[in-house]
């Protein structure tokens, strides 16, 4: 599904938000995120701290939030996994909706680094980005009902293939940020899908 054409001034403010988030991350990279303020952050993006809180509340926030648009990113996201054929098992189809999203991961490998770092090195970064995707918790798991045509509330599918999945997406990034992301991203989540849905055989074939 194609991303809707957007006009110029809604085009500049996602610009201006990335140049923001960038900068942040870049400056919290270098310096530690104790050691970078708002005006730091604004001055270095050529804005003014003013313009900076019209899109962020605090520093922290600029460090984790990549993208303006991340709910619509998100609602795009489970468009793209209801728009999958049926023949595509729902695992696969979710993950297939993802590699968008997840290919960022790769063409910004630098600032993704530092972002991963950033949150690595401060737990208030950490809380702060399982926080921002709360509210993608629920509409998901509703999506993932509905491909199956479960309920729910009284099956256990949608919620477990949500955690599951998204255990995989969190190993497929560690790993991606231990080895300095000198391995793709989306060759990490394709490996780390297709093990999940081979039952996560023991390396060796021993059995359990």
């Amino acid at each position: 599904m194609p991303e809707p054409a957007k006009g110029l001034r809604e085009r500049k403010r996602l610009e201006t938000h990335r140049a923001l988030a960038t900068t942040a991350v870049r400056l919290v990279a270098e310096r530690g995120l104790d050691q970078v303020t708002v005006e730091d952050i604004s001055a270095a993006a050529g804005v003014s701290p003013r313009t900076f809180f019209n899109y962020f509340p605090s520093k922290e926030d600029a460090v984790v939030i990549a993208h303006a648009d991340n709910a619509e990113r998100s609602q795009r996201i489970i468009e793209k996994f209801l728009a999958t054929p049926k023949e595509v098992s729902a695992p696969r189809a979710f993950v297939d909706a993802l590699k968008e999203d997840f290919a960022h991961v790769d063409e910004n490998r630098e600032e993704w680094l530092g972002r991963m770092k950033a949150i690595h090195d401060n737990p208030t970064l950490h809380s702060r980005a399982v926080a921002m995707n709360h509210d993608t918790v629920a509409p998901t798991i509703e999506a993932i009902a509905r491909r199956t045509g479960l309920d729910p509330e009284a099956d256990l599918y949608p919620t477990l293939l949500l955690s599951t999945l998204g255990g995989a997406v969190n190993a497929a990034l560690r790993h991606w940020y231990q080895h300095d992301g000198r391995v793709s991203a989306l060759e990490l989540l394709d490996d780390a899908v297709e093990l999940l849905l081979a039952g996560l055989p023991e390396p060796g074939g021993r059995a359990r």
